[in-house]
């Protein structure tokens, strides 16, 4: 994996996304792991949006927004893998992710 040995603790923001899916990782968990546990919830989710609107138990016009927000609380996926983690160079005080202010 990409991040193997990596001893960068993850952006605050970050850990506060993978929180809200229930994940909590160590330190040494490598990113690629997270990312696909991650996508594999997306998937999960967004497959069964789809099996509720061919079923019928959601309408046609409540699918678009529904899936906008189902990607909205997956947004940590559009988020690239170098920056799951703090910066070498970013202070302990001062470990936020480059260009987000909110996942």
């Amino acid at each position: 994996m990409a991040d193997e040995g990596d001893d960068r603790p993850y952006a605050p923001l970050v850990l506060e996304a993978l929180a809200g899916h229930g994940l909590r990782p160590e330190v040494a968990t490598p990113v690629d792991l997270l990312r696909a546990q991650v996508n594999d919830l997306y998937r999960f989710e967004i497959r069964r949006l789809r099996g509720r609107l061919l079923r019928g138990e959601v309408a046609r016009p409540d699918y678009v927004p529904a899936v906008k927000a189902l990607r909205l609380r997956y947004l940590l996926l559009s988020l690239p893998r170098t920056q799951w983690r703090t910066s070498a160079s970013s202070s302990s005080s001062d470990s936020r992710v480059v260009g987000c202010d909110r996942i």
